[in-house]
């Protein structure tokens, strides 16, 4: 951990923004009293997504699935259910 004033913060920053970013952890002082820290993020985990197809095979849908439900048409003719 280093500890730098911000007038020689703001003077160096991109040198100490390379240091954060290696994992270093800069404590930024004023007049020698603690303002602040300037630390890398904590990386977020990521979740891996499924491959495609990964259920191919698996799932069939029959020709009936697209026909139309005449009782539910005419619900939503109607308005609606009551």
């Amino acid at each position: 951990m280093t500890t730098v004033n911000l007038h020689e913060l703001k003077a160096h920053l991109s040198e100490y923004a390379r240091r954060v970013k290696s994992g270093e952890t800069v404590v930024v002082c004023e007049r020698n009293k603690p303002i602040g820290e300037f630390r890398p993020l904590p990386t977020a985990a990521s979740r891996l997504r499924p491959a495609p197809g990964l259920f191919r095979g698996q799932i069939q849908v029959t020709d009936d699935f697209f026909l139309v439900n005449d009782e539910l048409a005419a619900s939503f003719e109607e308005g609606g259910a009551e």
